[in-house]
């Protein structure tokens, strides 16, 4: 490998080069100094021992926080059911950090209560985190779908990490610049790591409020085979002959369901266990 020559130099190879300056060059391209880069993989076993959901985003904001632009802004438990963002309580399955405008902490409550939550239902499928501006140009928002874009930089929130967690959590960044090319691999998967452990933490330290809130109908595994085969388009005819059951008998589970899940027919009855999550 050949490096560029500098004031008309000759190029040397990578061997030839002086360590300190491969170290000098490292360094400049990285973004969290080696103290934090210590400090985030600590807190990745250190956050076992915080007894707290304030304590979990207070230390990990203490850490990404000194000397960088990154803050963190705090973190949401999925609903169980798809889109039920009516089930979001501050404190029982979402968390926002101290230190985040207040306004924007009202606003944006009341917002997604409505319904339109454009960021968290993509954050939800996402399957590697990104930042704002990533989302903002892969969806392109208009209208209402962009007013949480436009409720951040009302507060100084010019771009932020979304870190979606076993599609069960997302833990948020914010930054009050552009999250540019200086915000490097490394340092996304730093954050990655350490928003990951805080999930773990949170979901172990909510358990009991998660599963209240979240408190979902209770279907029978006969109940749940019915409207699973239901779900490919068969017929009940051919649900009971698949299942080795009476016709009768499966419309006697599909009734149940229907009872359970507070629906008007079959297909009502099967979109709704899909989405609690019921059957997949």
């Amino acid at each position: 490998m050949i490096i560029e020559p500098i004031d008309d130099q000759e190029p040397r190879a990578m061997g030839t080069i002086p360590v300190r300056e491969l170290h000098a060059a490292s360094t400049k391209k990285t973004f969290f100094d080696p103290q934090v880069r210590t400090n985030i993989i600590d807190y990745s076993m250190e956050v076992e021992s915080l007894a707290t959901p304030d304590e979990v985003l207070n230390r990990l904001h203490d850490i990404v926080s000194k000397n960088t632009p990154i803050r963190v802004l705090g973190a949401n438990r999925f609903p169980i059911k798809v889109g039920d963002w009516r089930r979001i309580e501050l404190g029982k399955n979402s968390f926002v950090h101290r230190d985040v405008p207040r306004g924007w902490r009202e606003e944006w409550t009341a917002f997604v209560r409505s319904g339109h939550c454009l960021g968290l239902m993509t954050a939800r499928m996402c399957l590697a985190p990104l930042t704002w501006t990533e989302m903002t140009r892969m969806l392109n928002p208009i209208g209402i779908d962009r007013w949480p874009i436009d409720l951040s930089h009302k507060y100084g929130m010019r771009d932020g990490y979304v870190c979606p967690v076993g599609g069960r959590w997302v833990v948020v960044f914010w930054s009050p610049r552009l999250l540019d090319h200086s915000f490097t691999q490394q340092a996304r998967s730093l954050l990655y790591m350490a928003a990951s452990a805080a999930a773990v933490r949170l979901e172990r330290l909510i358990s009991y409020e998660g599963r209240r809130i979240d408190s979902r109908a209770y279907l029978t595994p006969r109940e749940q085979s019915v409207l699973r085969h239901a779900s490919f388009g068969q017929t009940i005819q051919q649900t009971a002959k698949a299942l080795g059951l009476g016709e009768e008998t499966v419309r006697s589970h599909f009734k149940k369901a229907q009872s359970k899940l507070g629906t008007f027919n079959r297909t009502h009855t099967v979109a709704e266990a899909m989405r609690d999550l019921l059957i997949i």
